[in-house]
């Protein structure tokens, strides 16, 4: 009994692992500048790397990295961060009834690891969200992210303008591996296509809200068409 539960967390664990593949892929070059971004902020070897074991929020540390390089203070990069990762709110609270009956220390673990592509994986339900399943997707993502930022680091030391790289697209890549796989009802569809058109127009007038207001109106779209179309949830 014991050995085929052994078997079955291994299987579920290297489920999550692959299923992570494309993600850990596409976050490949974001890993590469978040550690670079860190060398060229005045950060040490080892302080560049804790910050990558400890933070692990991509978008969280490249804006407090550019906010440490533009010499804003303590508090507004707090603030900033909070709001940037406010997210992992309802993401925490949409995966709450799988996680629910899993020990204290799998949920902190789950808590740790839940990431914008955690949660993309555990939407698209492939199979059901066990602990070694979601712990296998996040380790894994985990490893990926701070073998990534080491080689930034390292390179960042070496190559002394890794900016002509234009490693800034990943953040791009990243996030459409994250959203075309979910696309998959006419309602997300509609929302998804609003808030590309809105953003590209309102940034083209310089409007500084404008990834804001195309996100929430995108929102406000794919809720309205789903109640028209009577989509099924």
């Amino acid at each position: 009994m014991q050995l085929q539960q052994s078997r079955h967390w291994r299987r579920a664990f290297i489920d999550g692992s692959i299923h992570m593949t494309p993600l850990n892929l596409a976050v490949i070059p974001w890993g590469i500048l978040a550690g670079s971004m860190a060398v060229e902020a005045g950060l040490s070897f080892w302080q560049s790397i804790s910050m990558s074991i400890m933070i692990f929020a991509g978008a969280a540390q490249l804006v407090t990295l550019g906010l440490l390089n533009s010499g804003a203070g303590y508090l507004t990069i707090i603030i900033s961060v909070f709001f940037i990762t406010s997210q992992h709110l309802l993401y925490s609270l949409t995966i709450r009834p799988h996680v629910k009956n899993f020990t204290t220390a799998e949920r902190l673990s789950i808590g740790f690891l839940l990431t914008d592509e955690l949660f993309a994986i555990s939407a698209a339900k492939r199979q059901p969200l066990s602990f070694p399943y979601l712990f296998g997707a996040g380790f894994s993502f985990y490893i990926v992210w701070l073998i990534t930022s080491l080689c930034g680091i390292v390179m960042a030391n070496f190559i002394t303008d890794l900016s002509r790289l234009h490693l800034d697209f990943s953040v791009v890549a990243t996030l459409l591996a994250i959203v075309v796989p979910l696309t998959k009802k006419v309602s997300t569809i509609c929302g998804v296509l609003f808030s590309l058109i809105v953003a590209v127009v309102l940034s083209l007038y310089s409007i500084s809200s404008a990834i804001v207001i195309a996100g929430v109106g995108g929102m406000c779209v794919s809720v309205l068409v789903s109640r028209l179309l009577k989509e099924e949830k």
